[in-house]
């Protein structure tokens, strides 16, 4: 796998995201921006999502067995909530970063662990 090809690839996504969270509606620009972010997240998922969707199977086997693995692109940003048996009550998320690429599960707005890293 070559990390640093899809850690640029998870930061082009974070950038545009950036970019078209930074205009509203009815600018002009908007729905192109829209249509290069969903064509850089569906080549995203088709190069990387089968490597990222067992990094993320083996974390929830780990931490939140109960919950279902989604698609890696809906990790990115705020995260998905998952319950995790060991933080009953915690609000808990899975979150995909890049920089290195990692899963961070992070407890509420006052932690957060890496809990796999694309690096090892």
């Amino acid at each position: 796998m070559d990390v640093k090809a899809l850690d640029q690839a998870l930061v082009n996504i974070v950038n545009k995201r950036e970019e078209l969270s930074k205009l509203n509606y009815n600018n002009p620009k908007y729905d192109d921006l829209e249509e290069e972010l969903h064509d850089l997240e569906d080549d995203f998922q088709e190069e990387y999502g089968d490597f990222l969707e067992s990094a993320f199977q083996q974390v929830h086997d780990e931490y939140c067995p109960d919950n279902d693995v989604l698609m890696p692109i809906g990790y990115l940003g705020q995260g998905v909530p998952v319950e995790v048996d060991k933080l009953p009550g915690k609000d808990t998320r899975l979150v995909l970063a890049p920089g290195p690429v990692r899963i961070i599960l992070s407890v509420g707005k006052e932690k957060q662990q890496v809990v796999w890293s694309a690096a090892k």
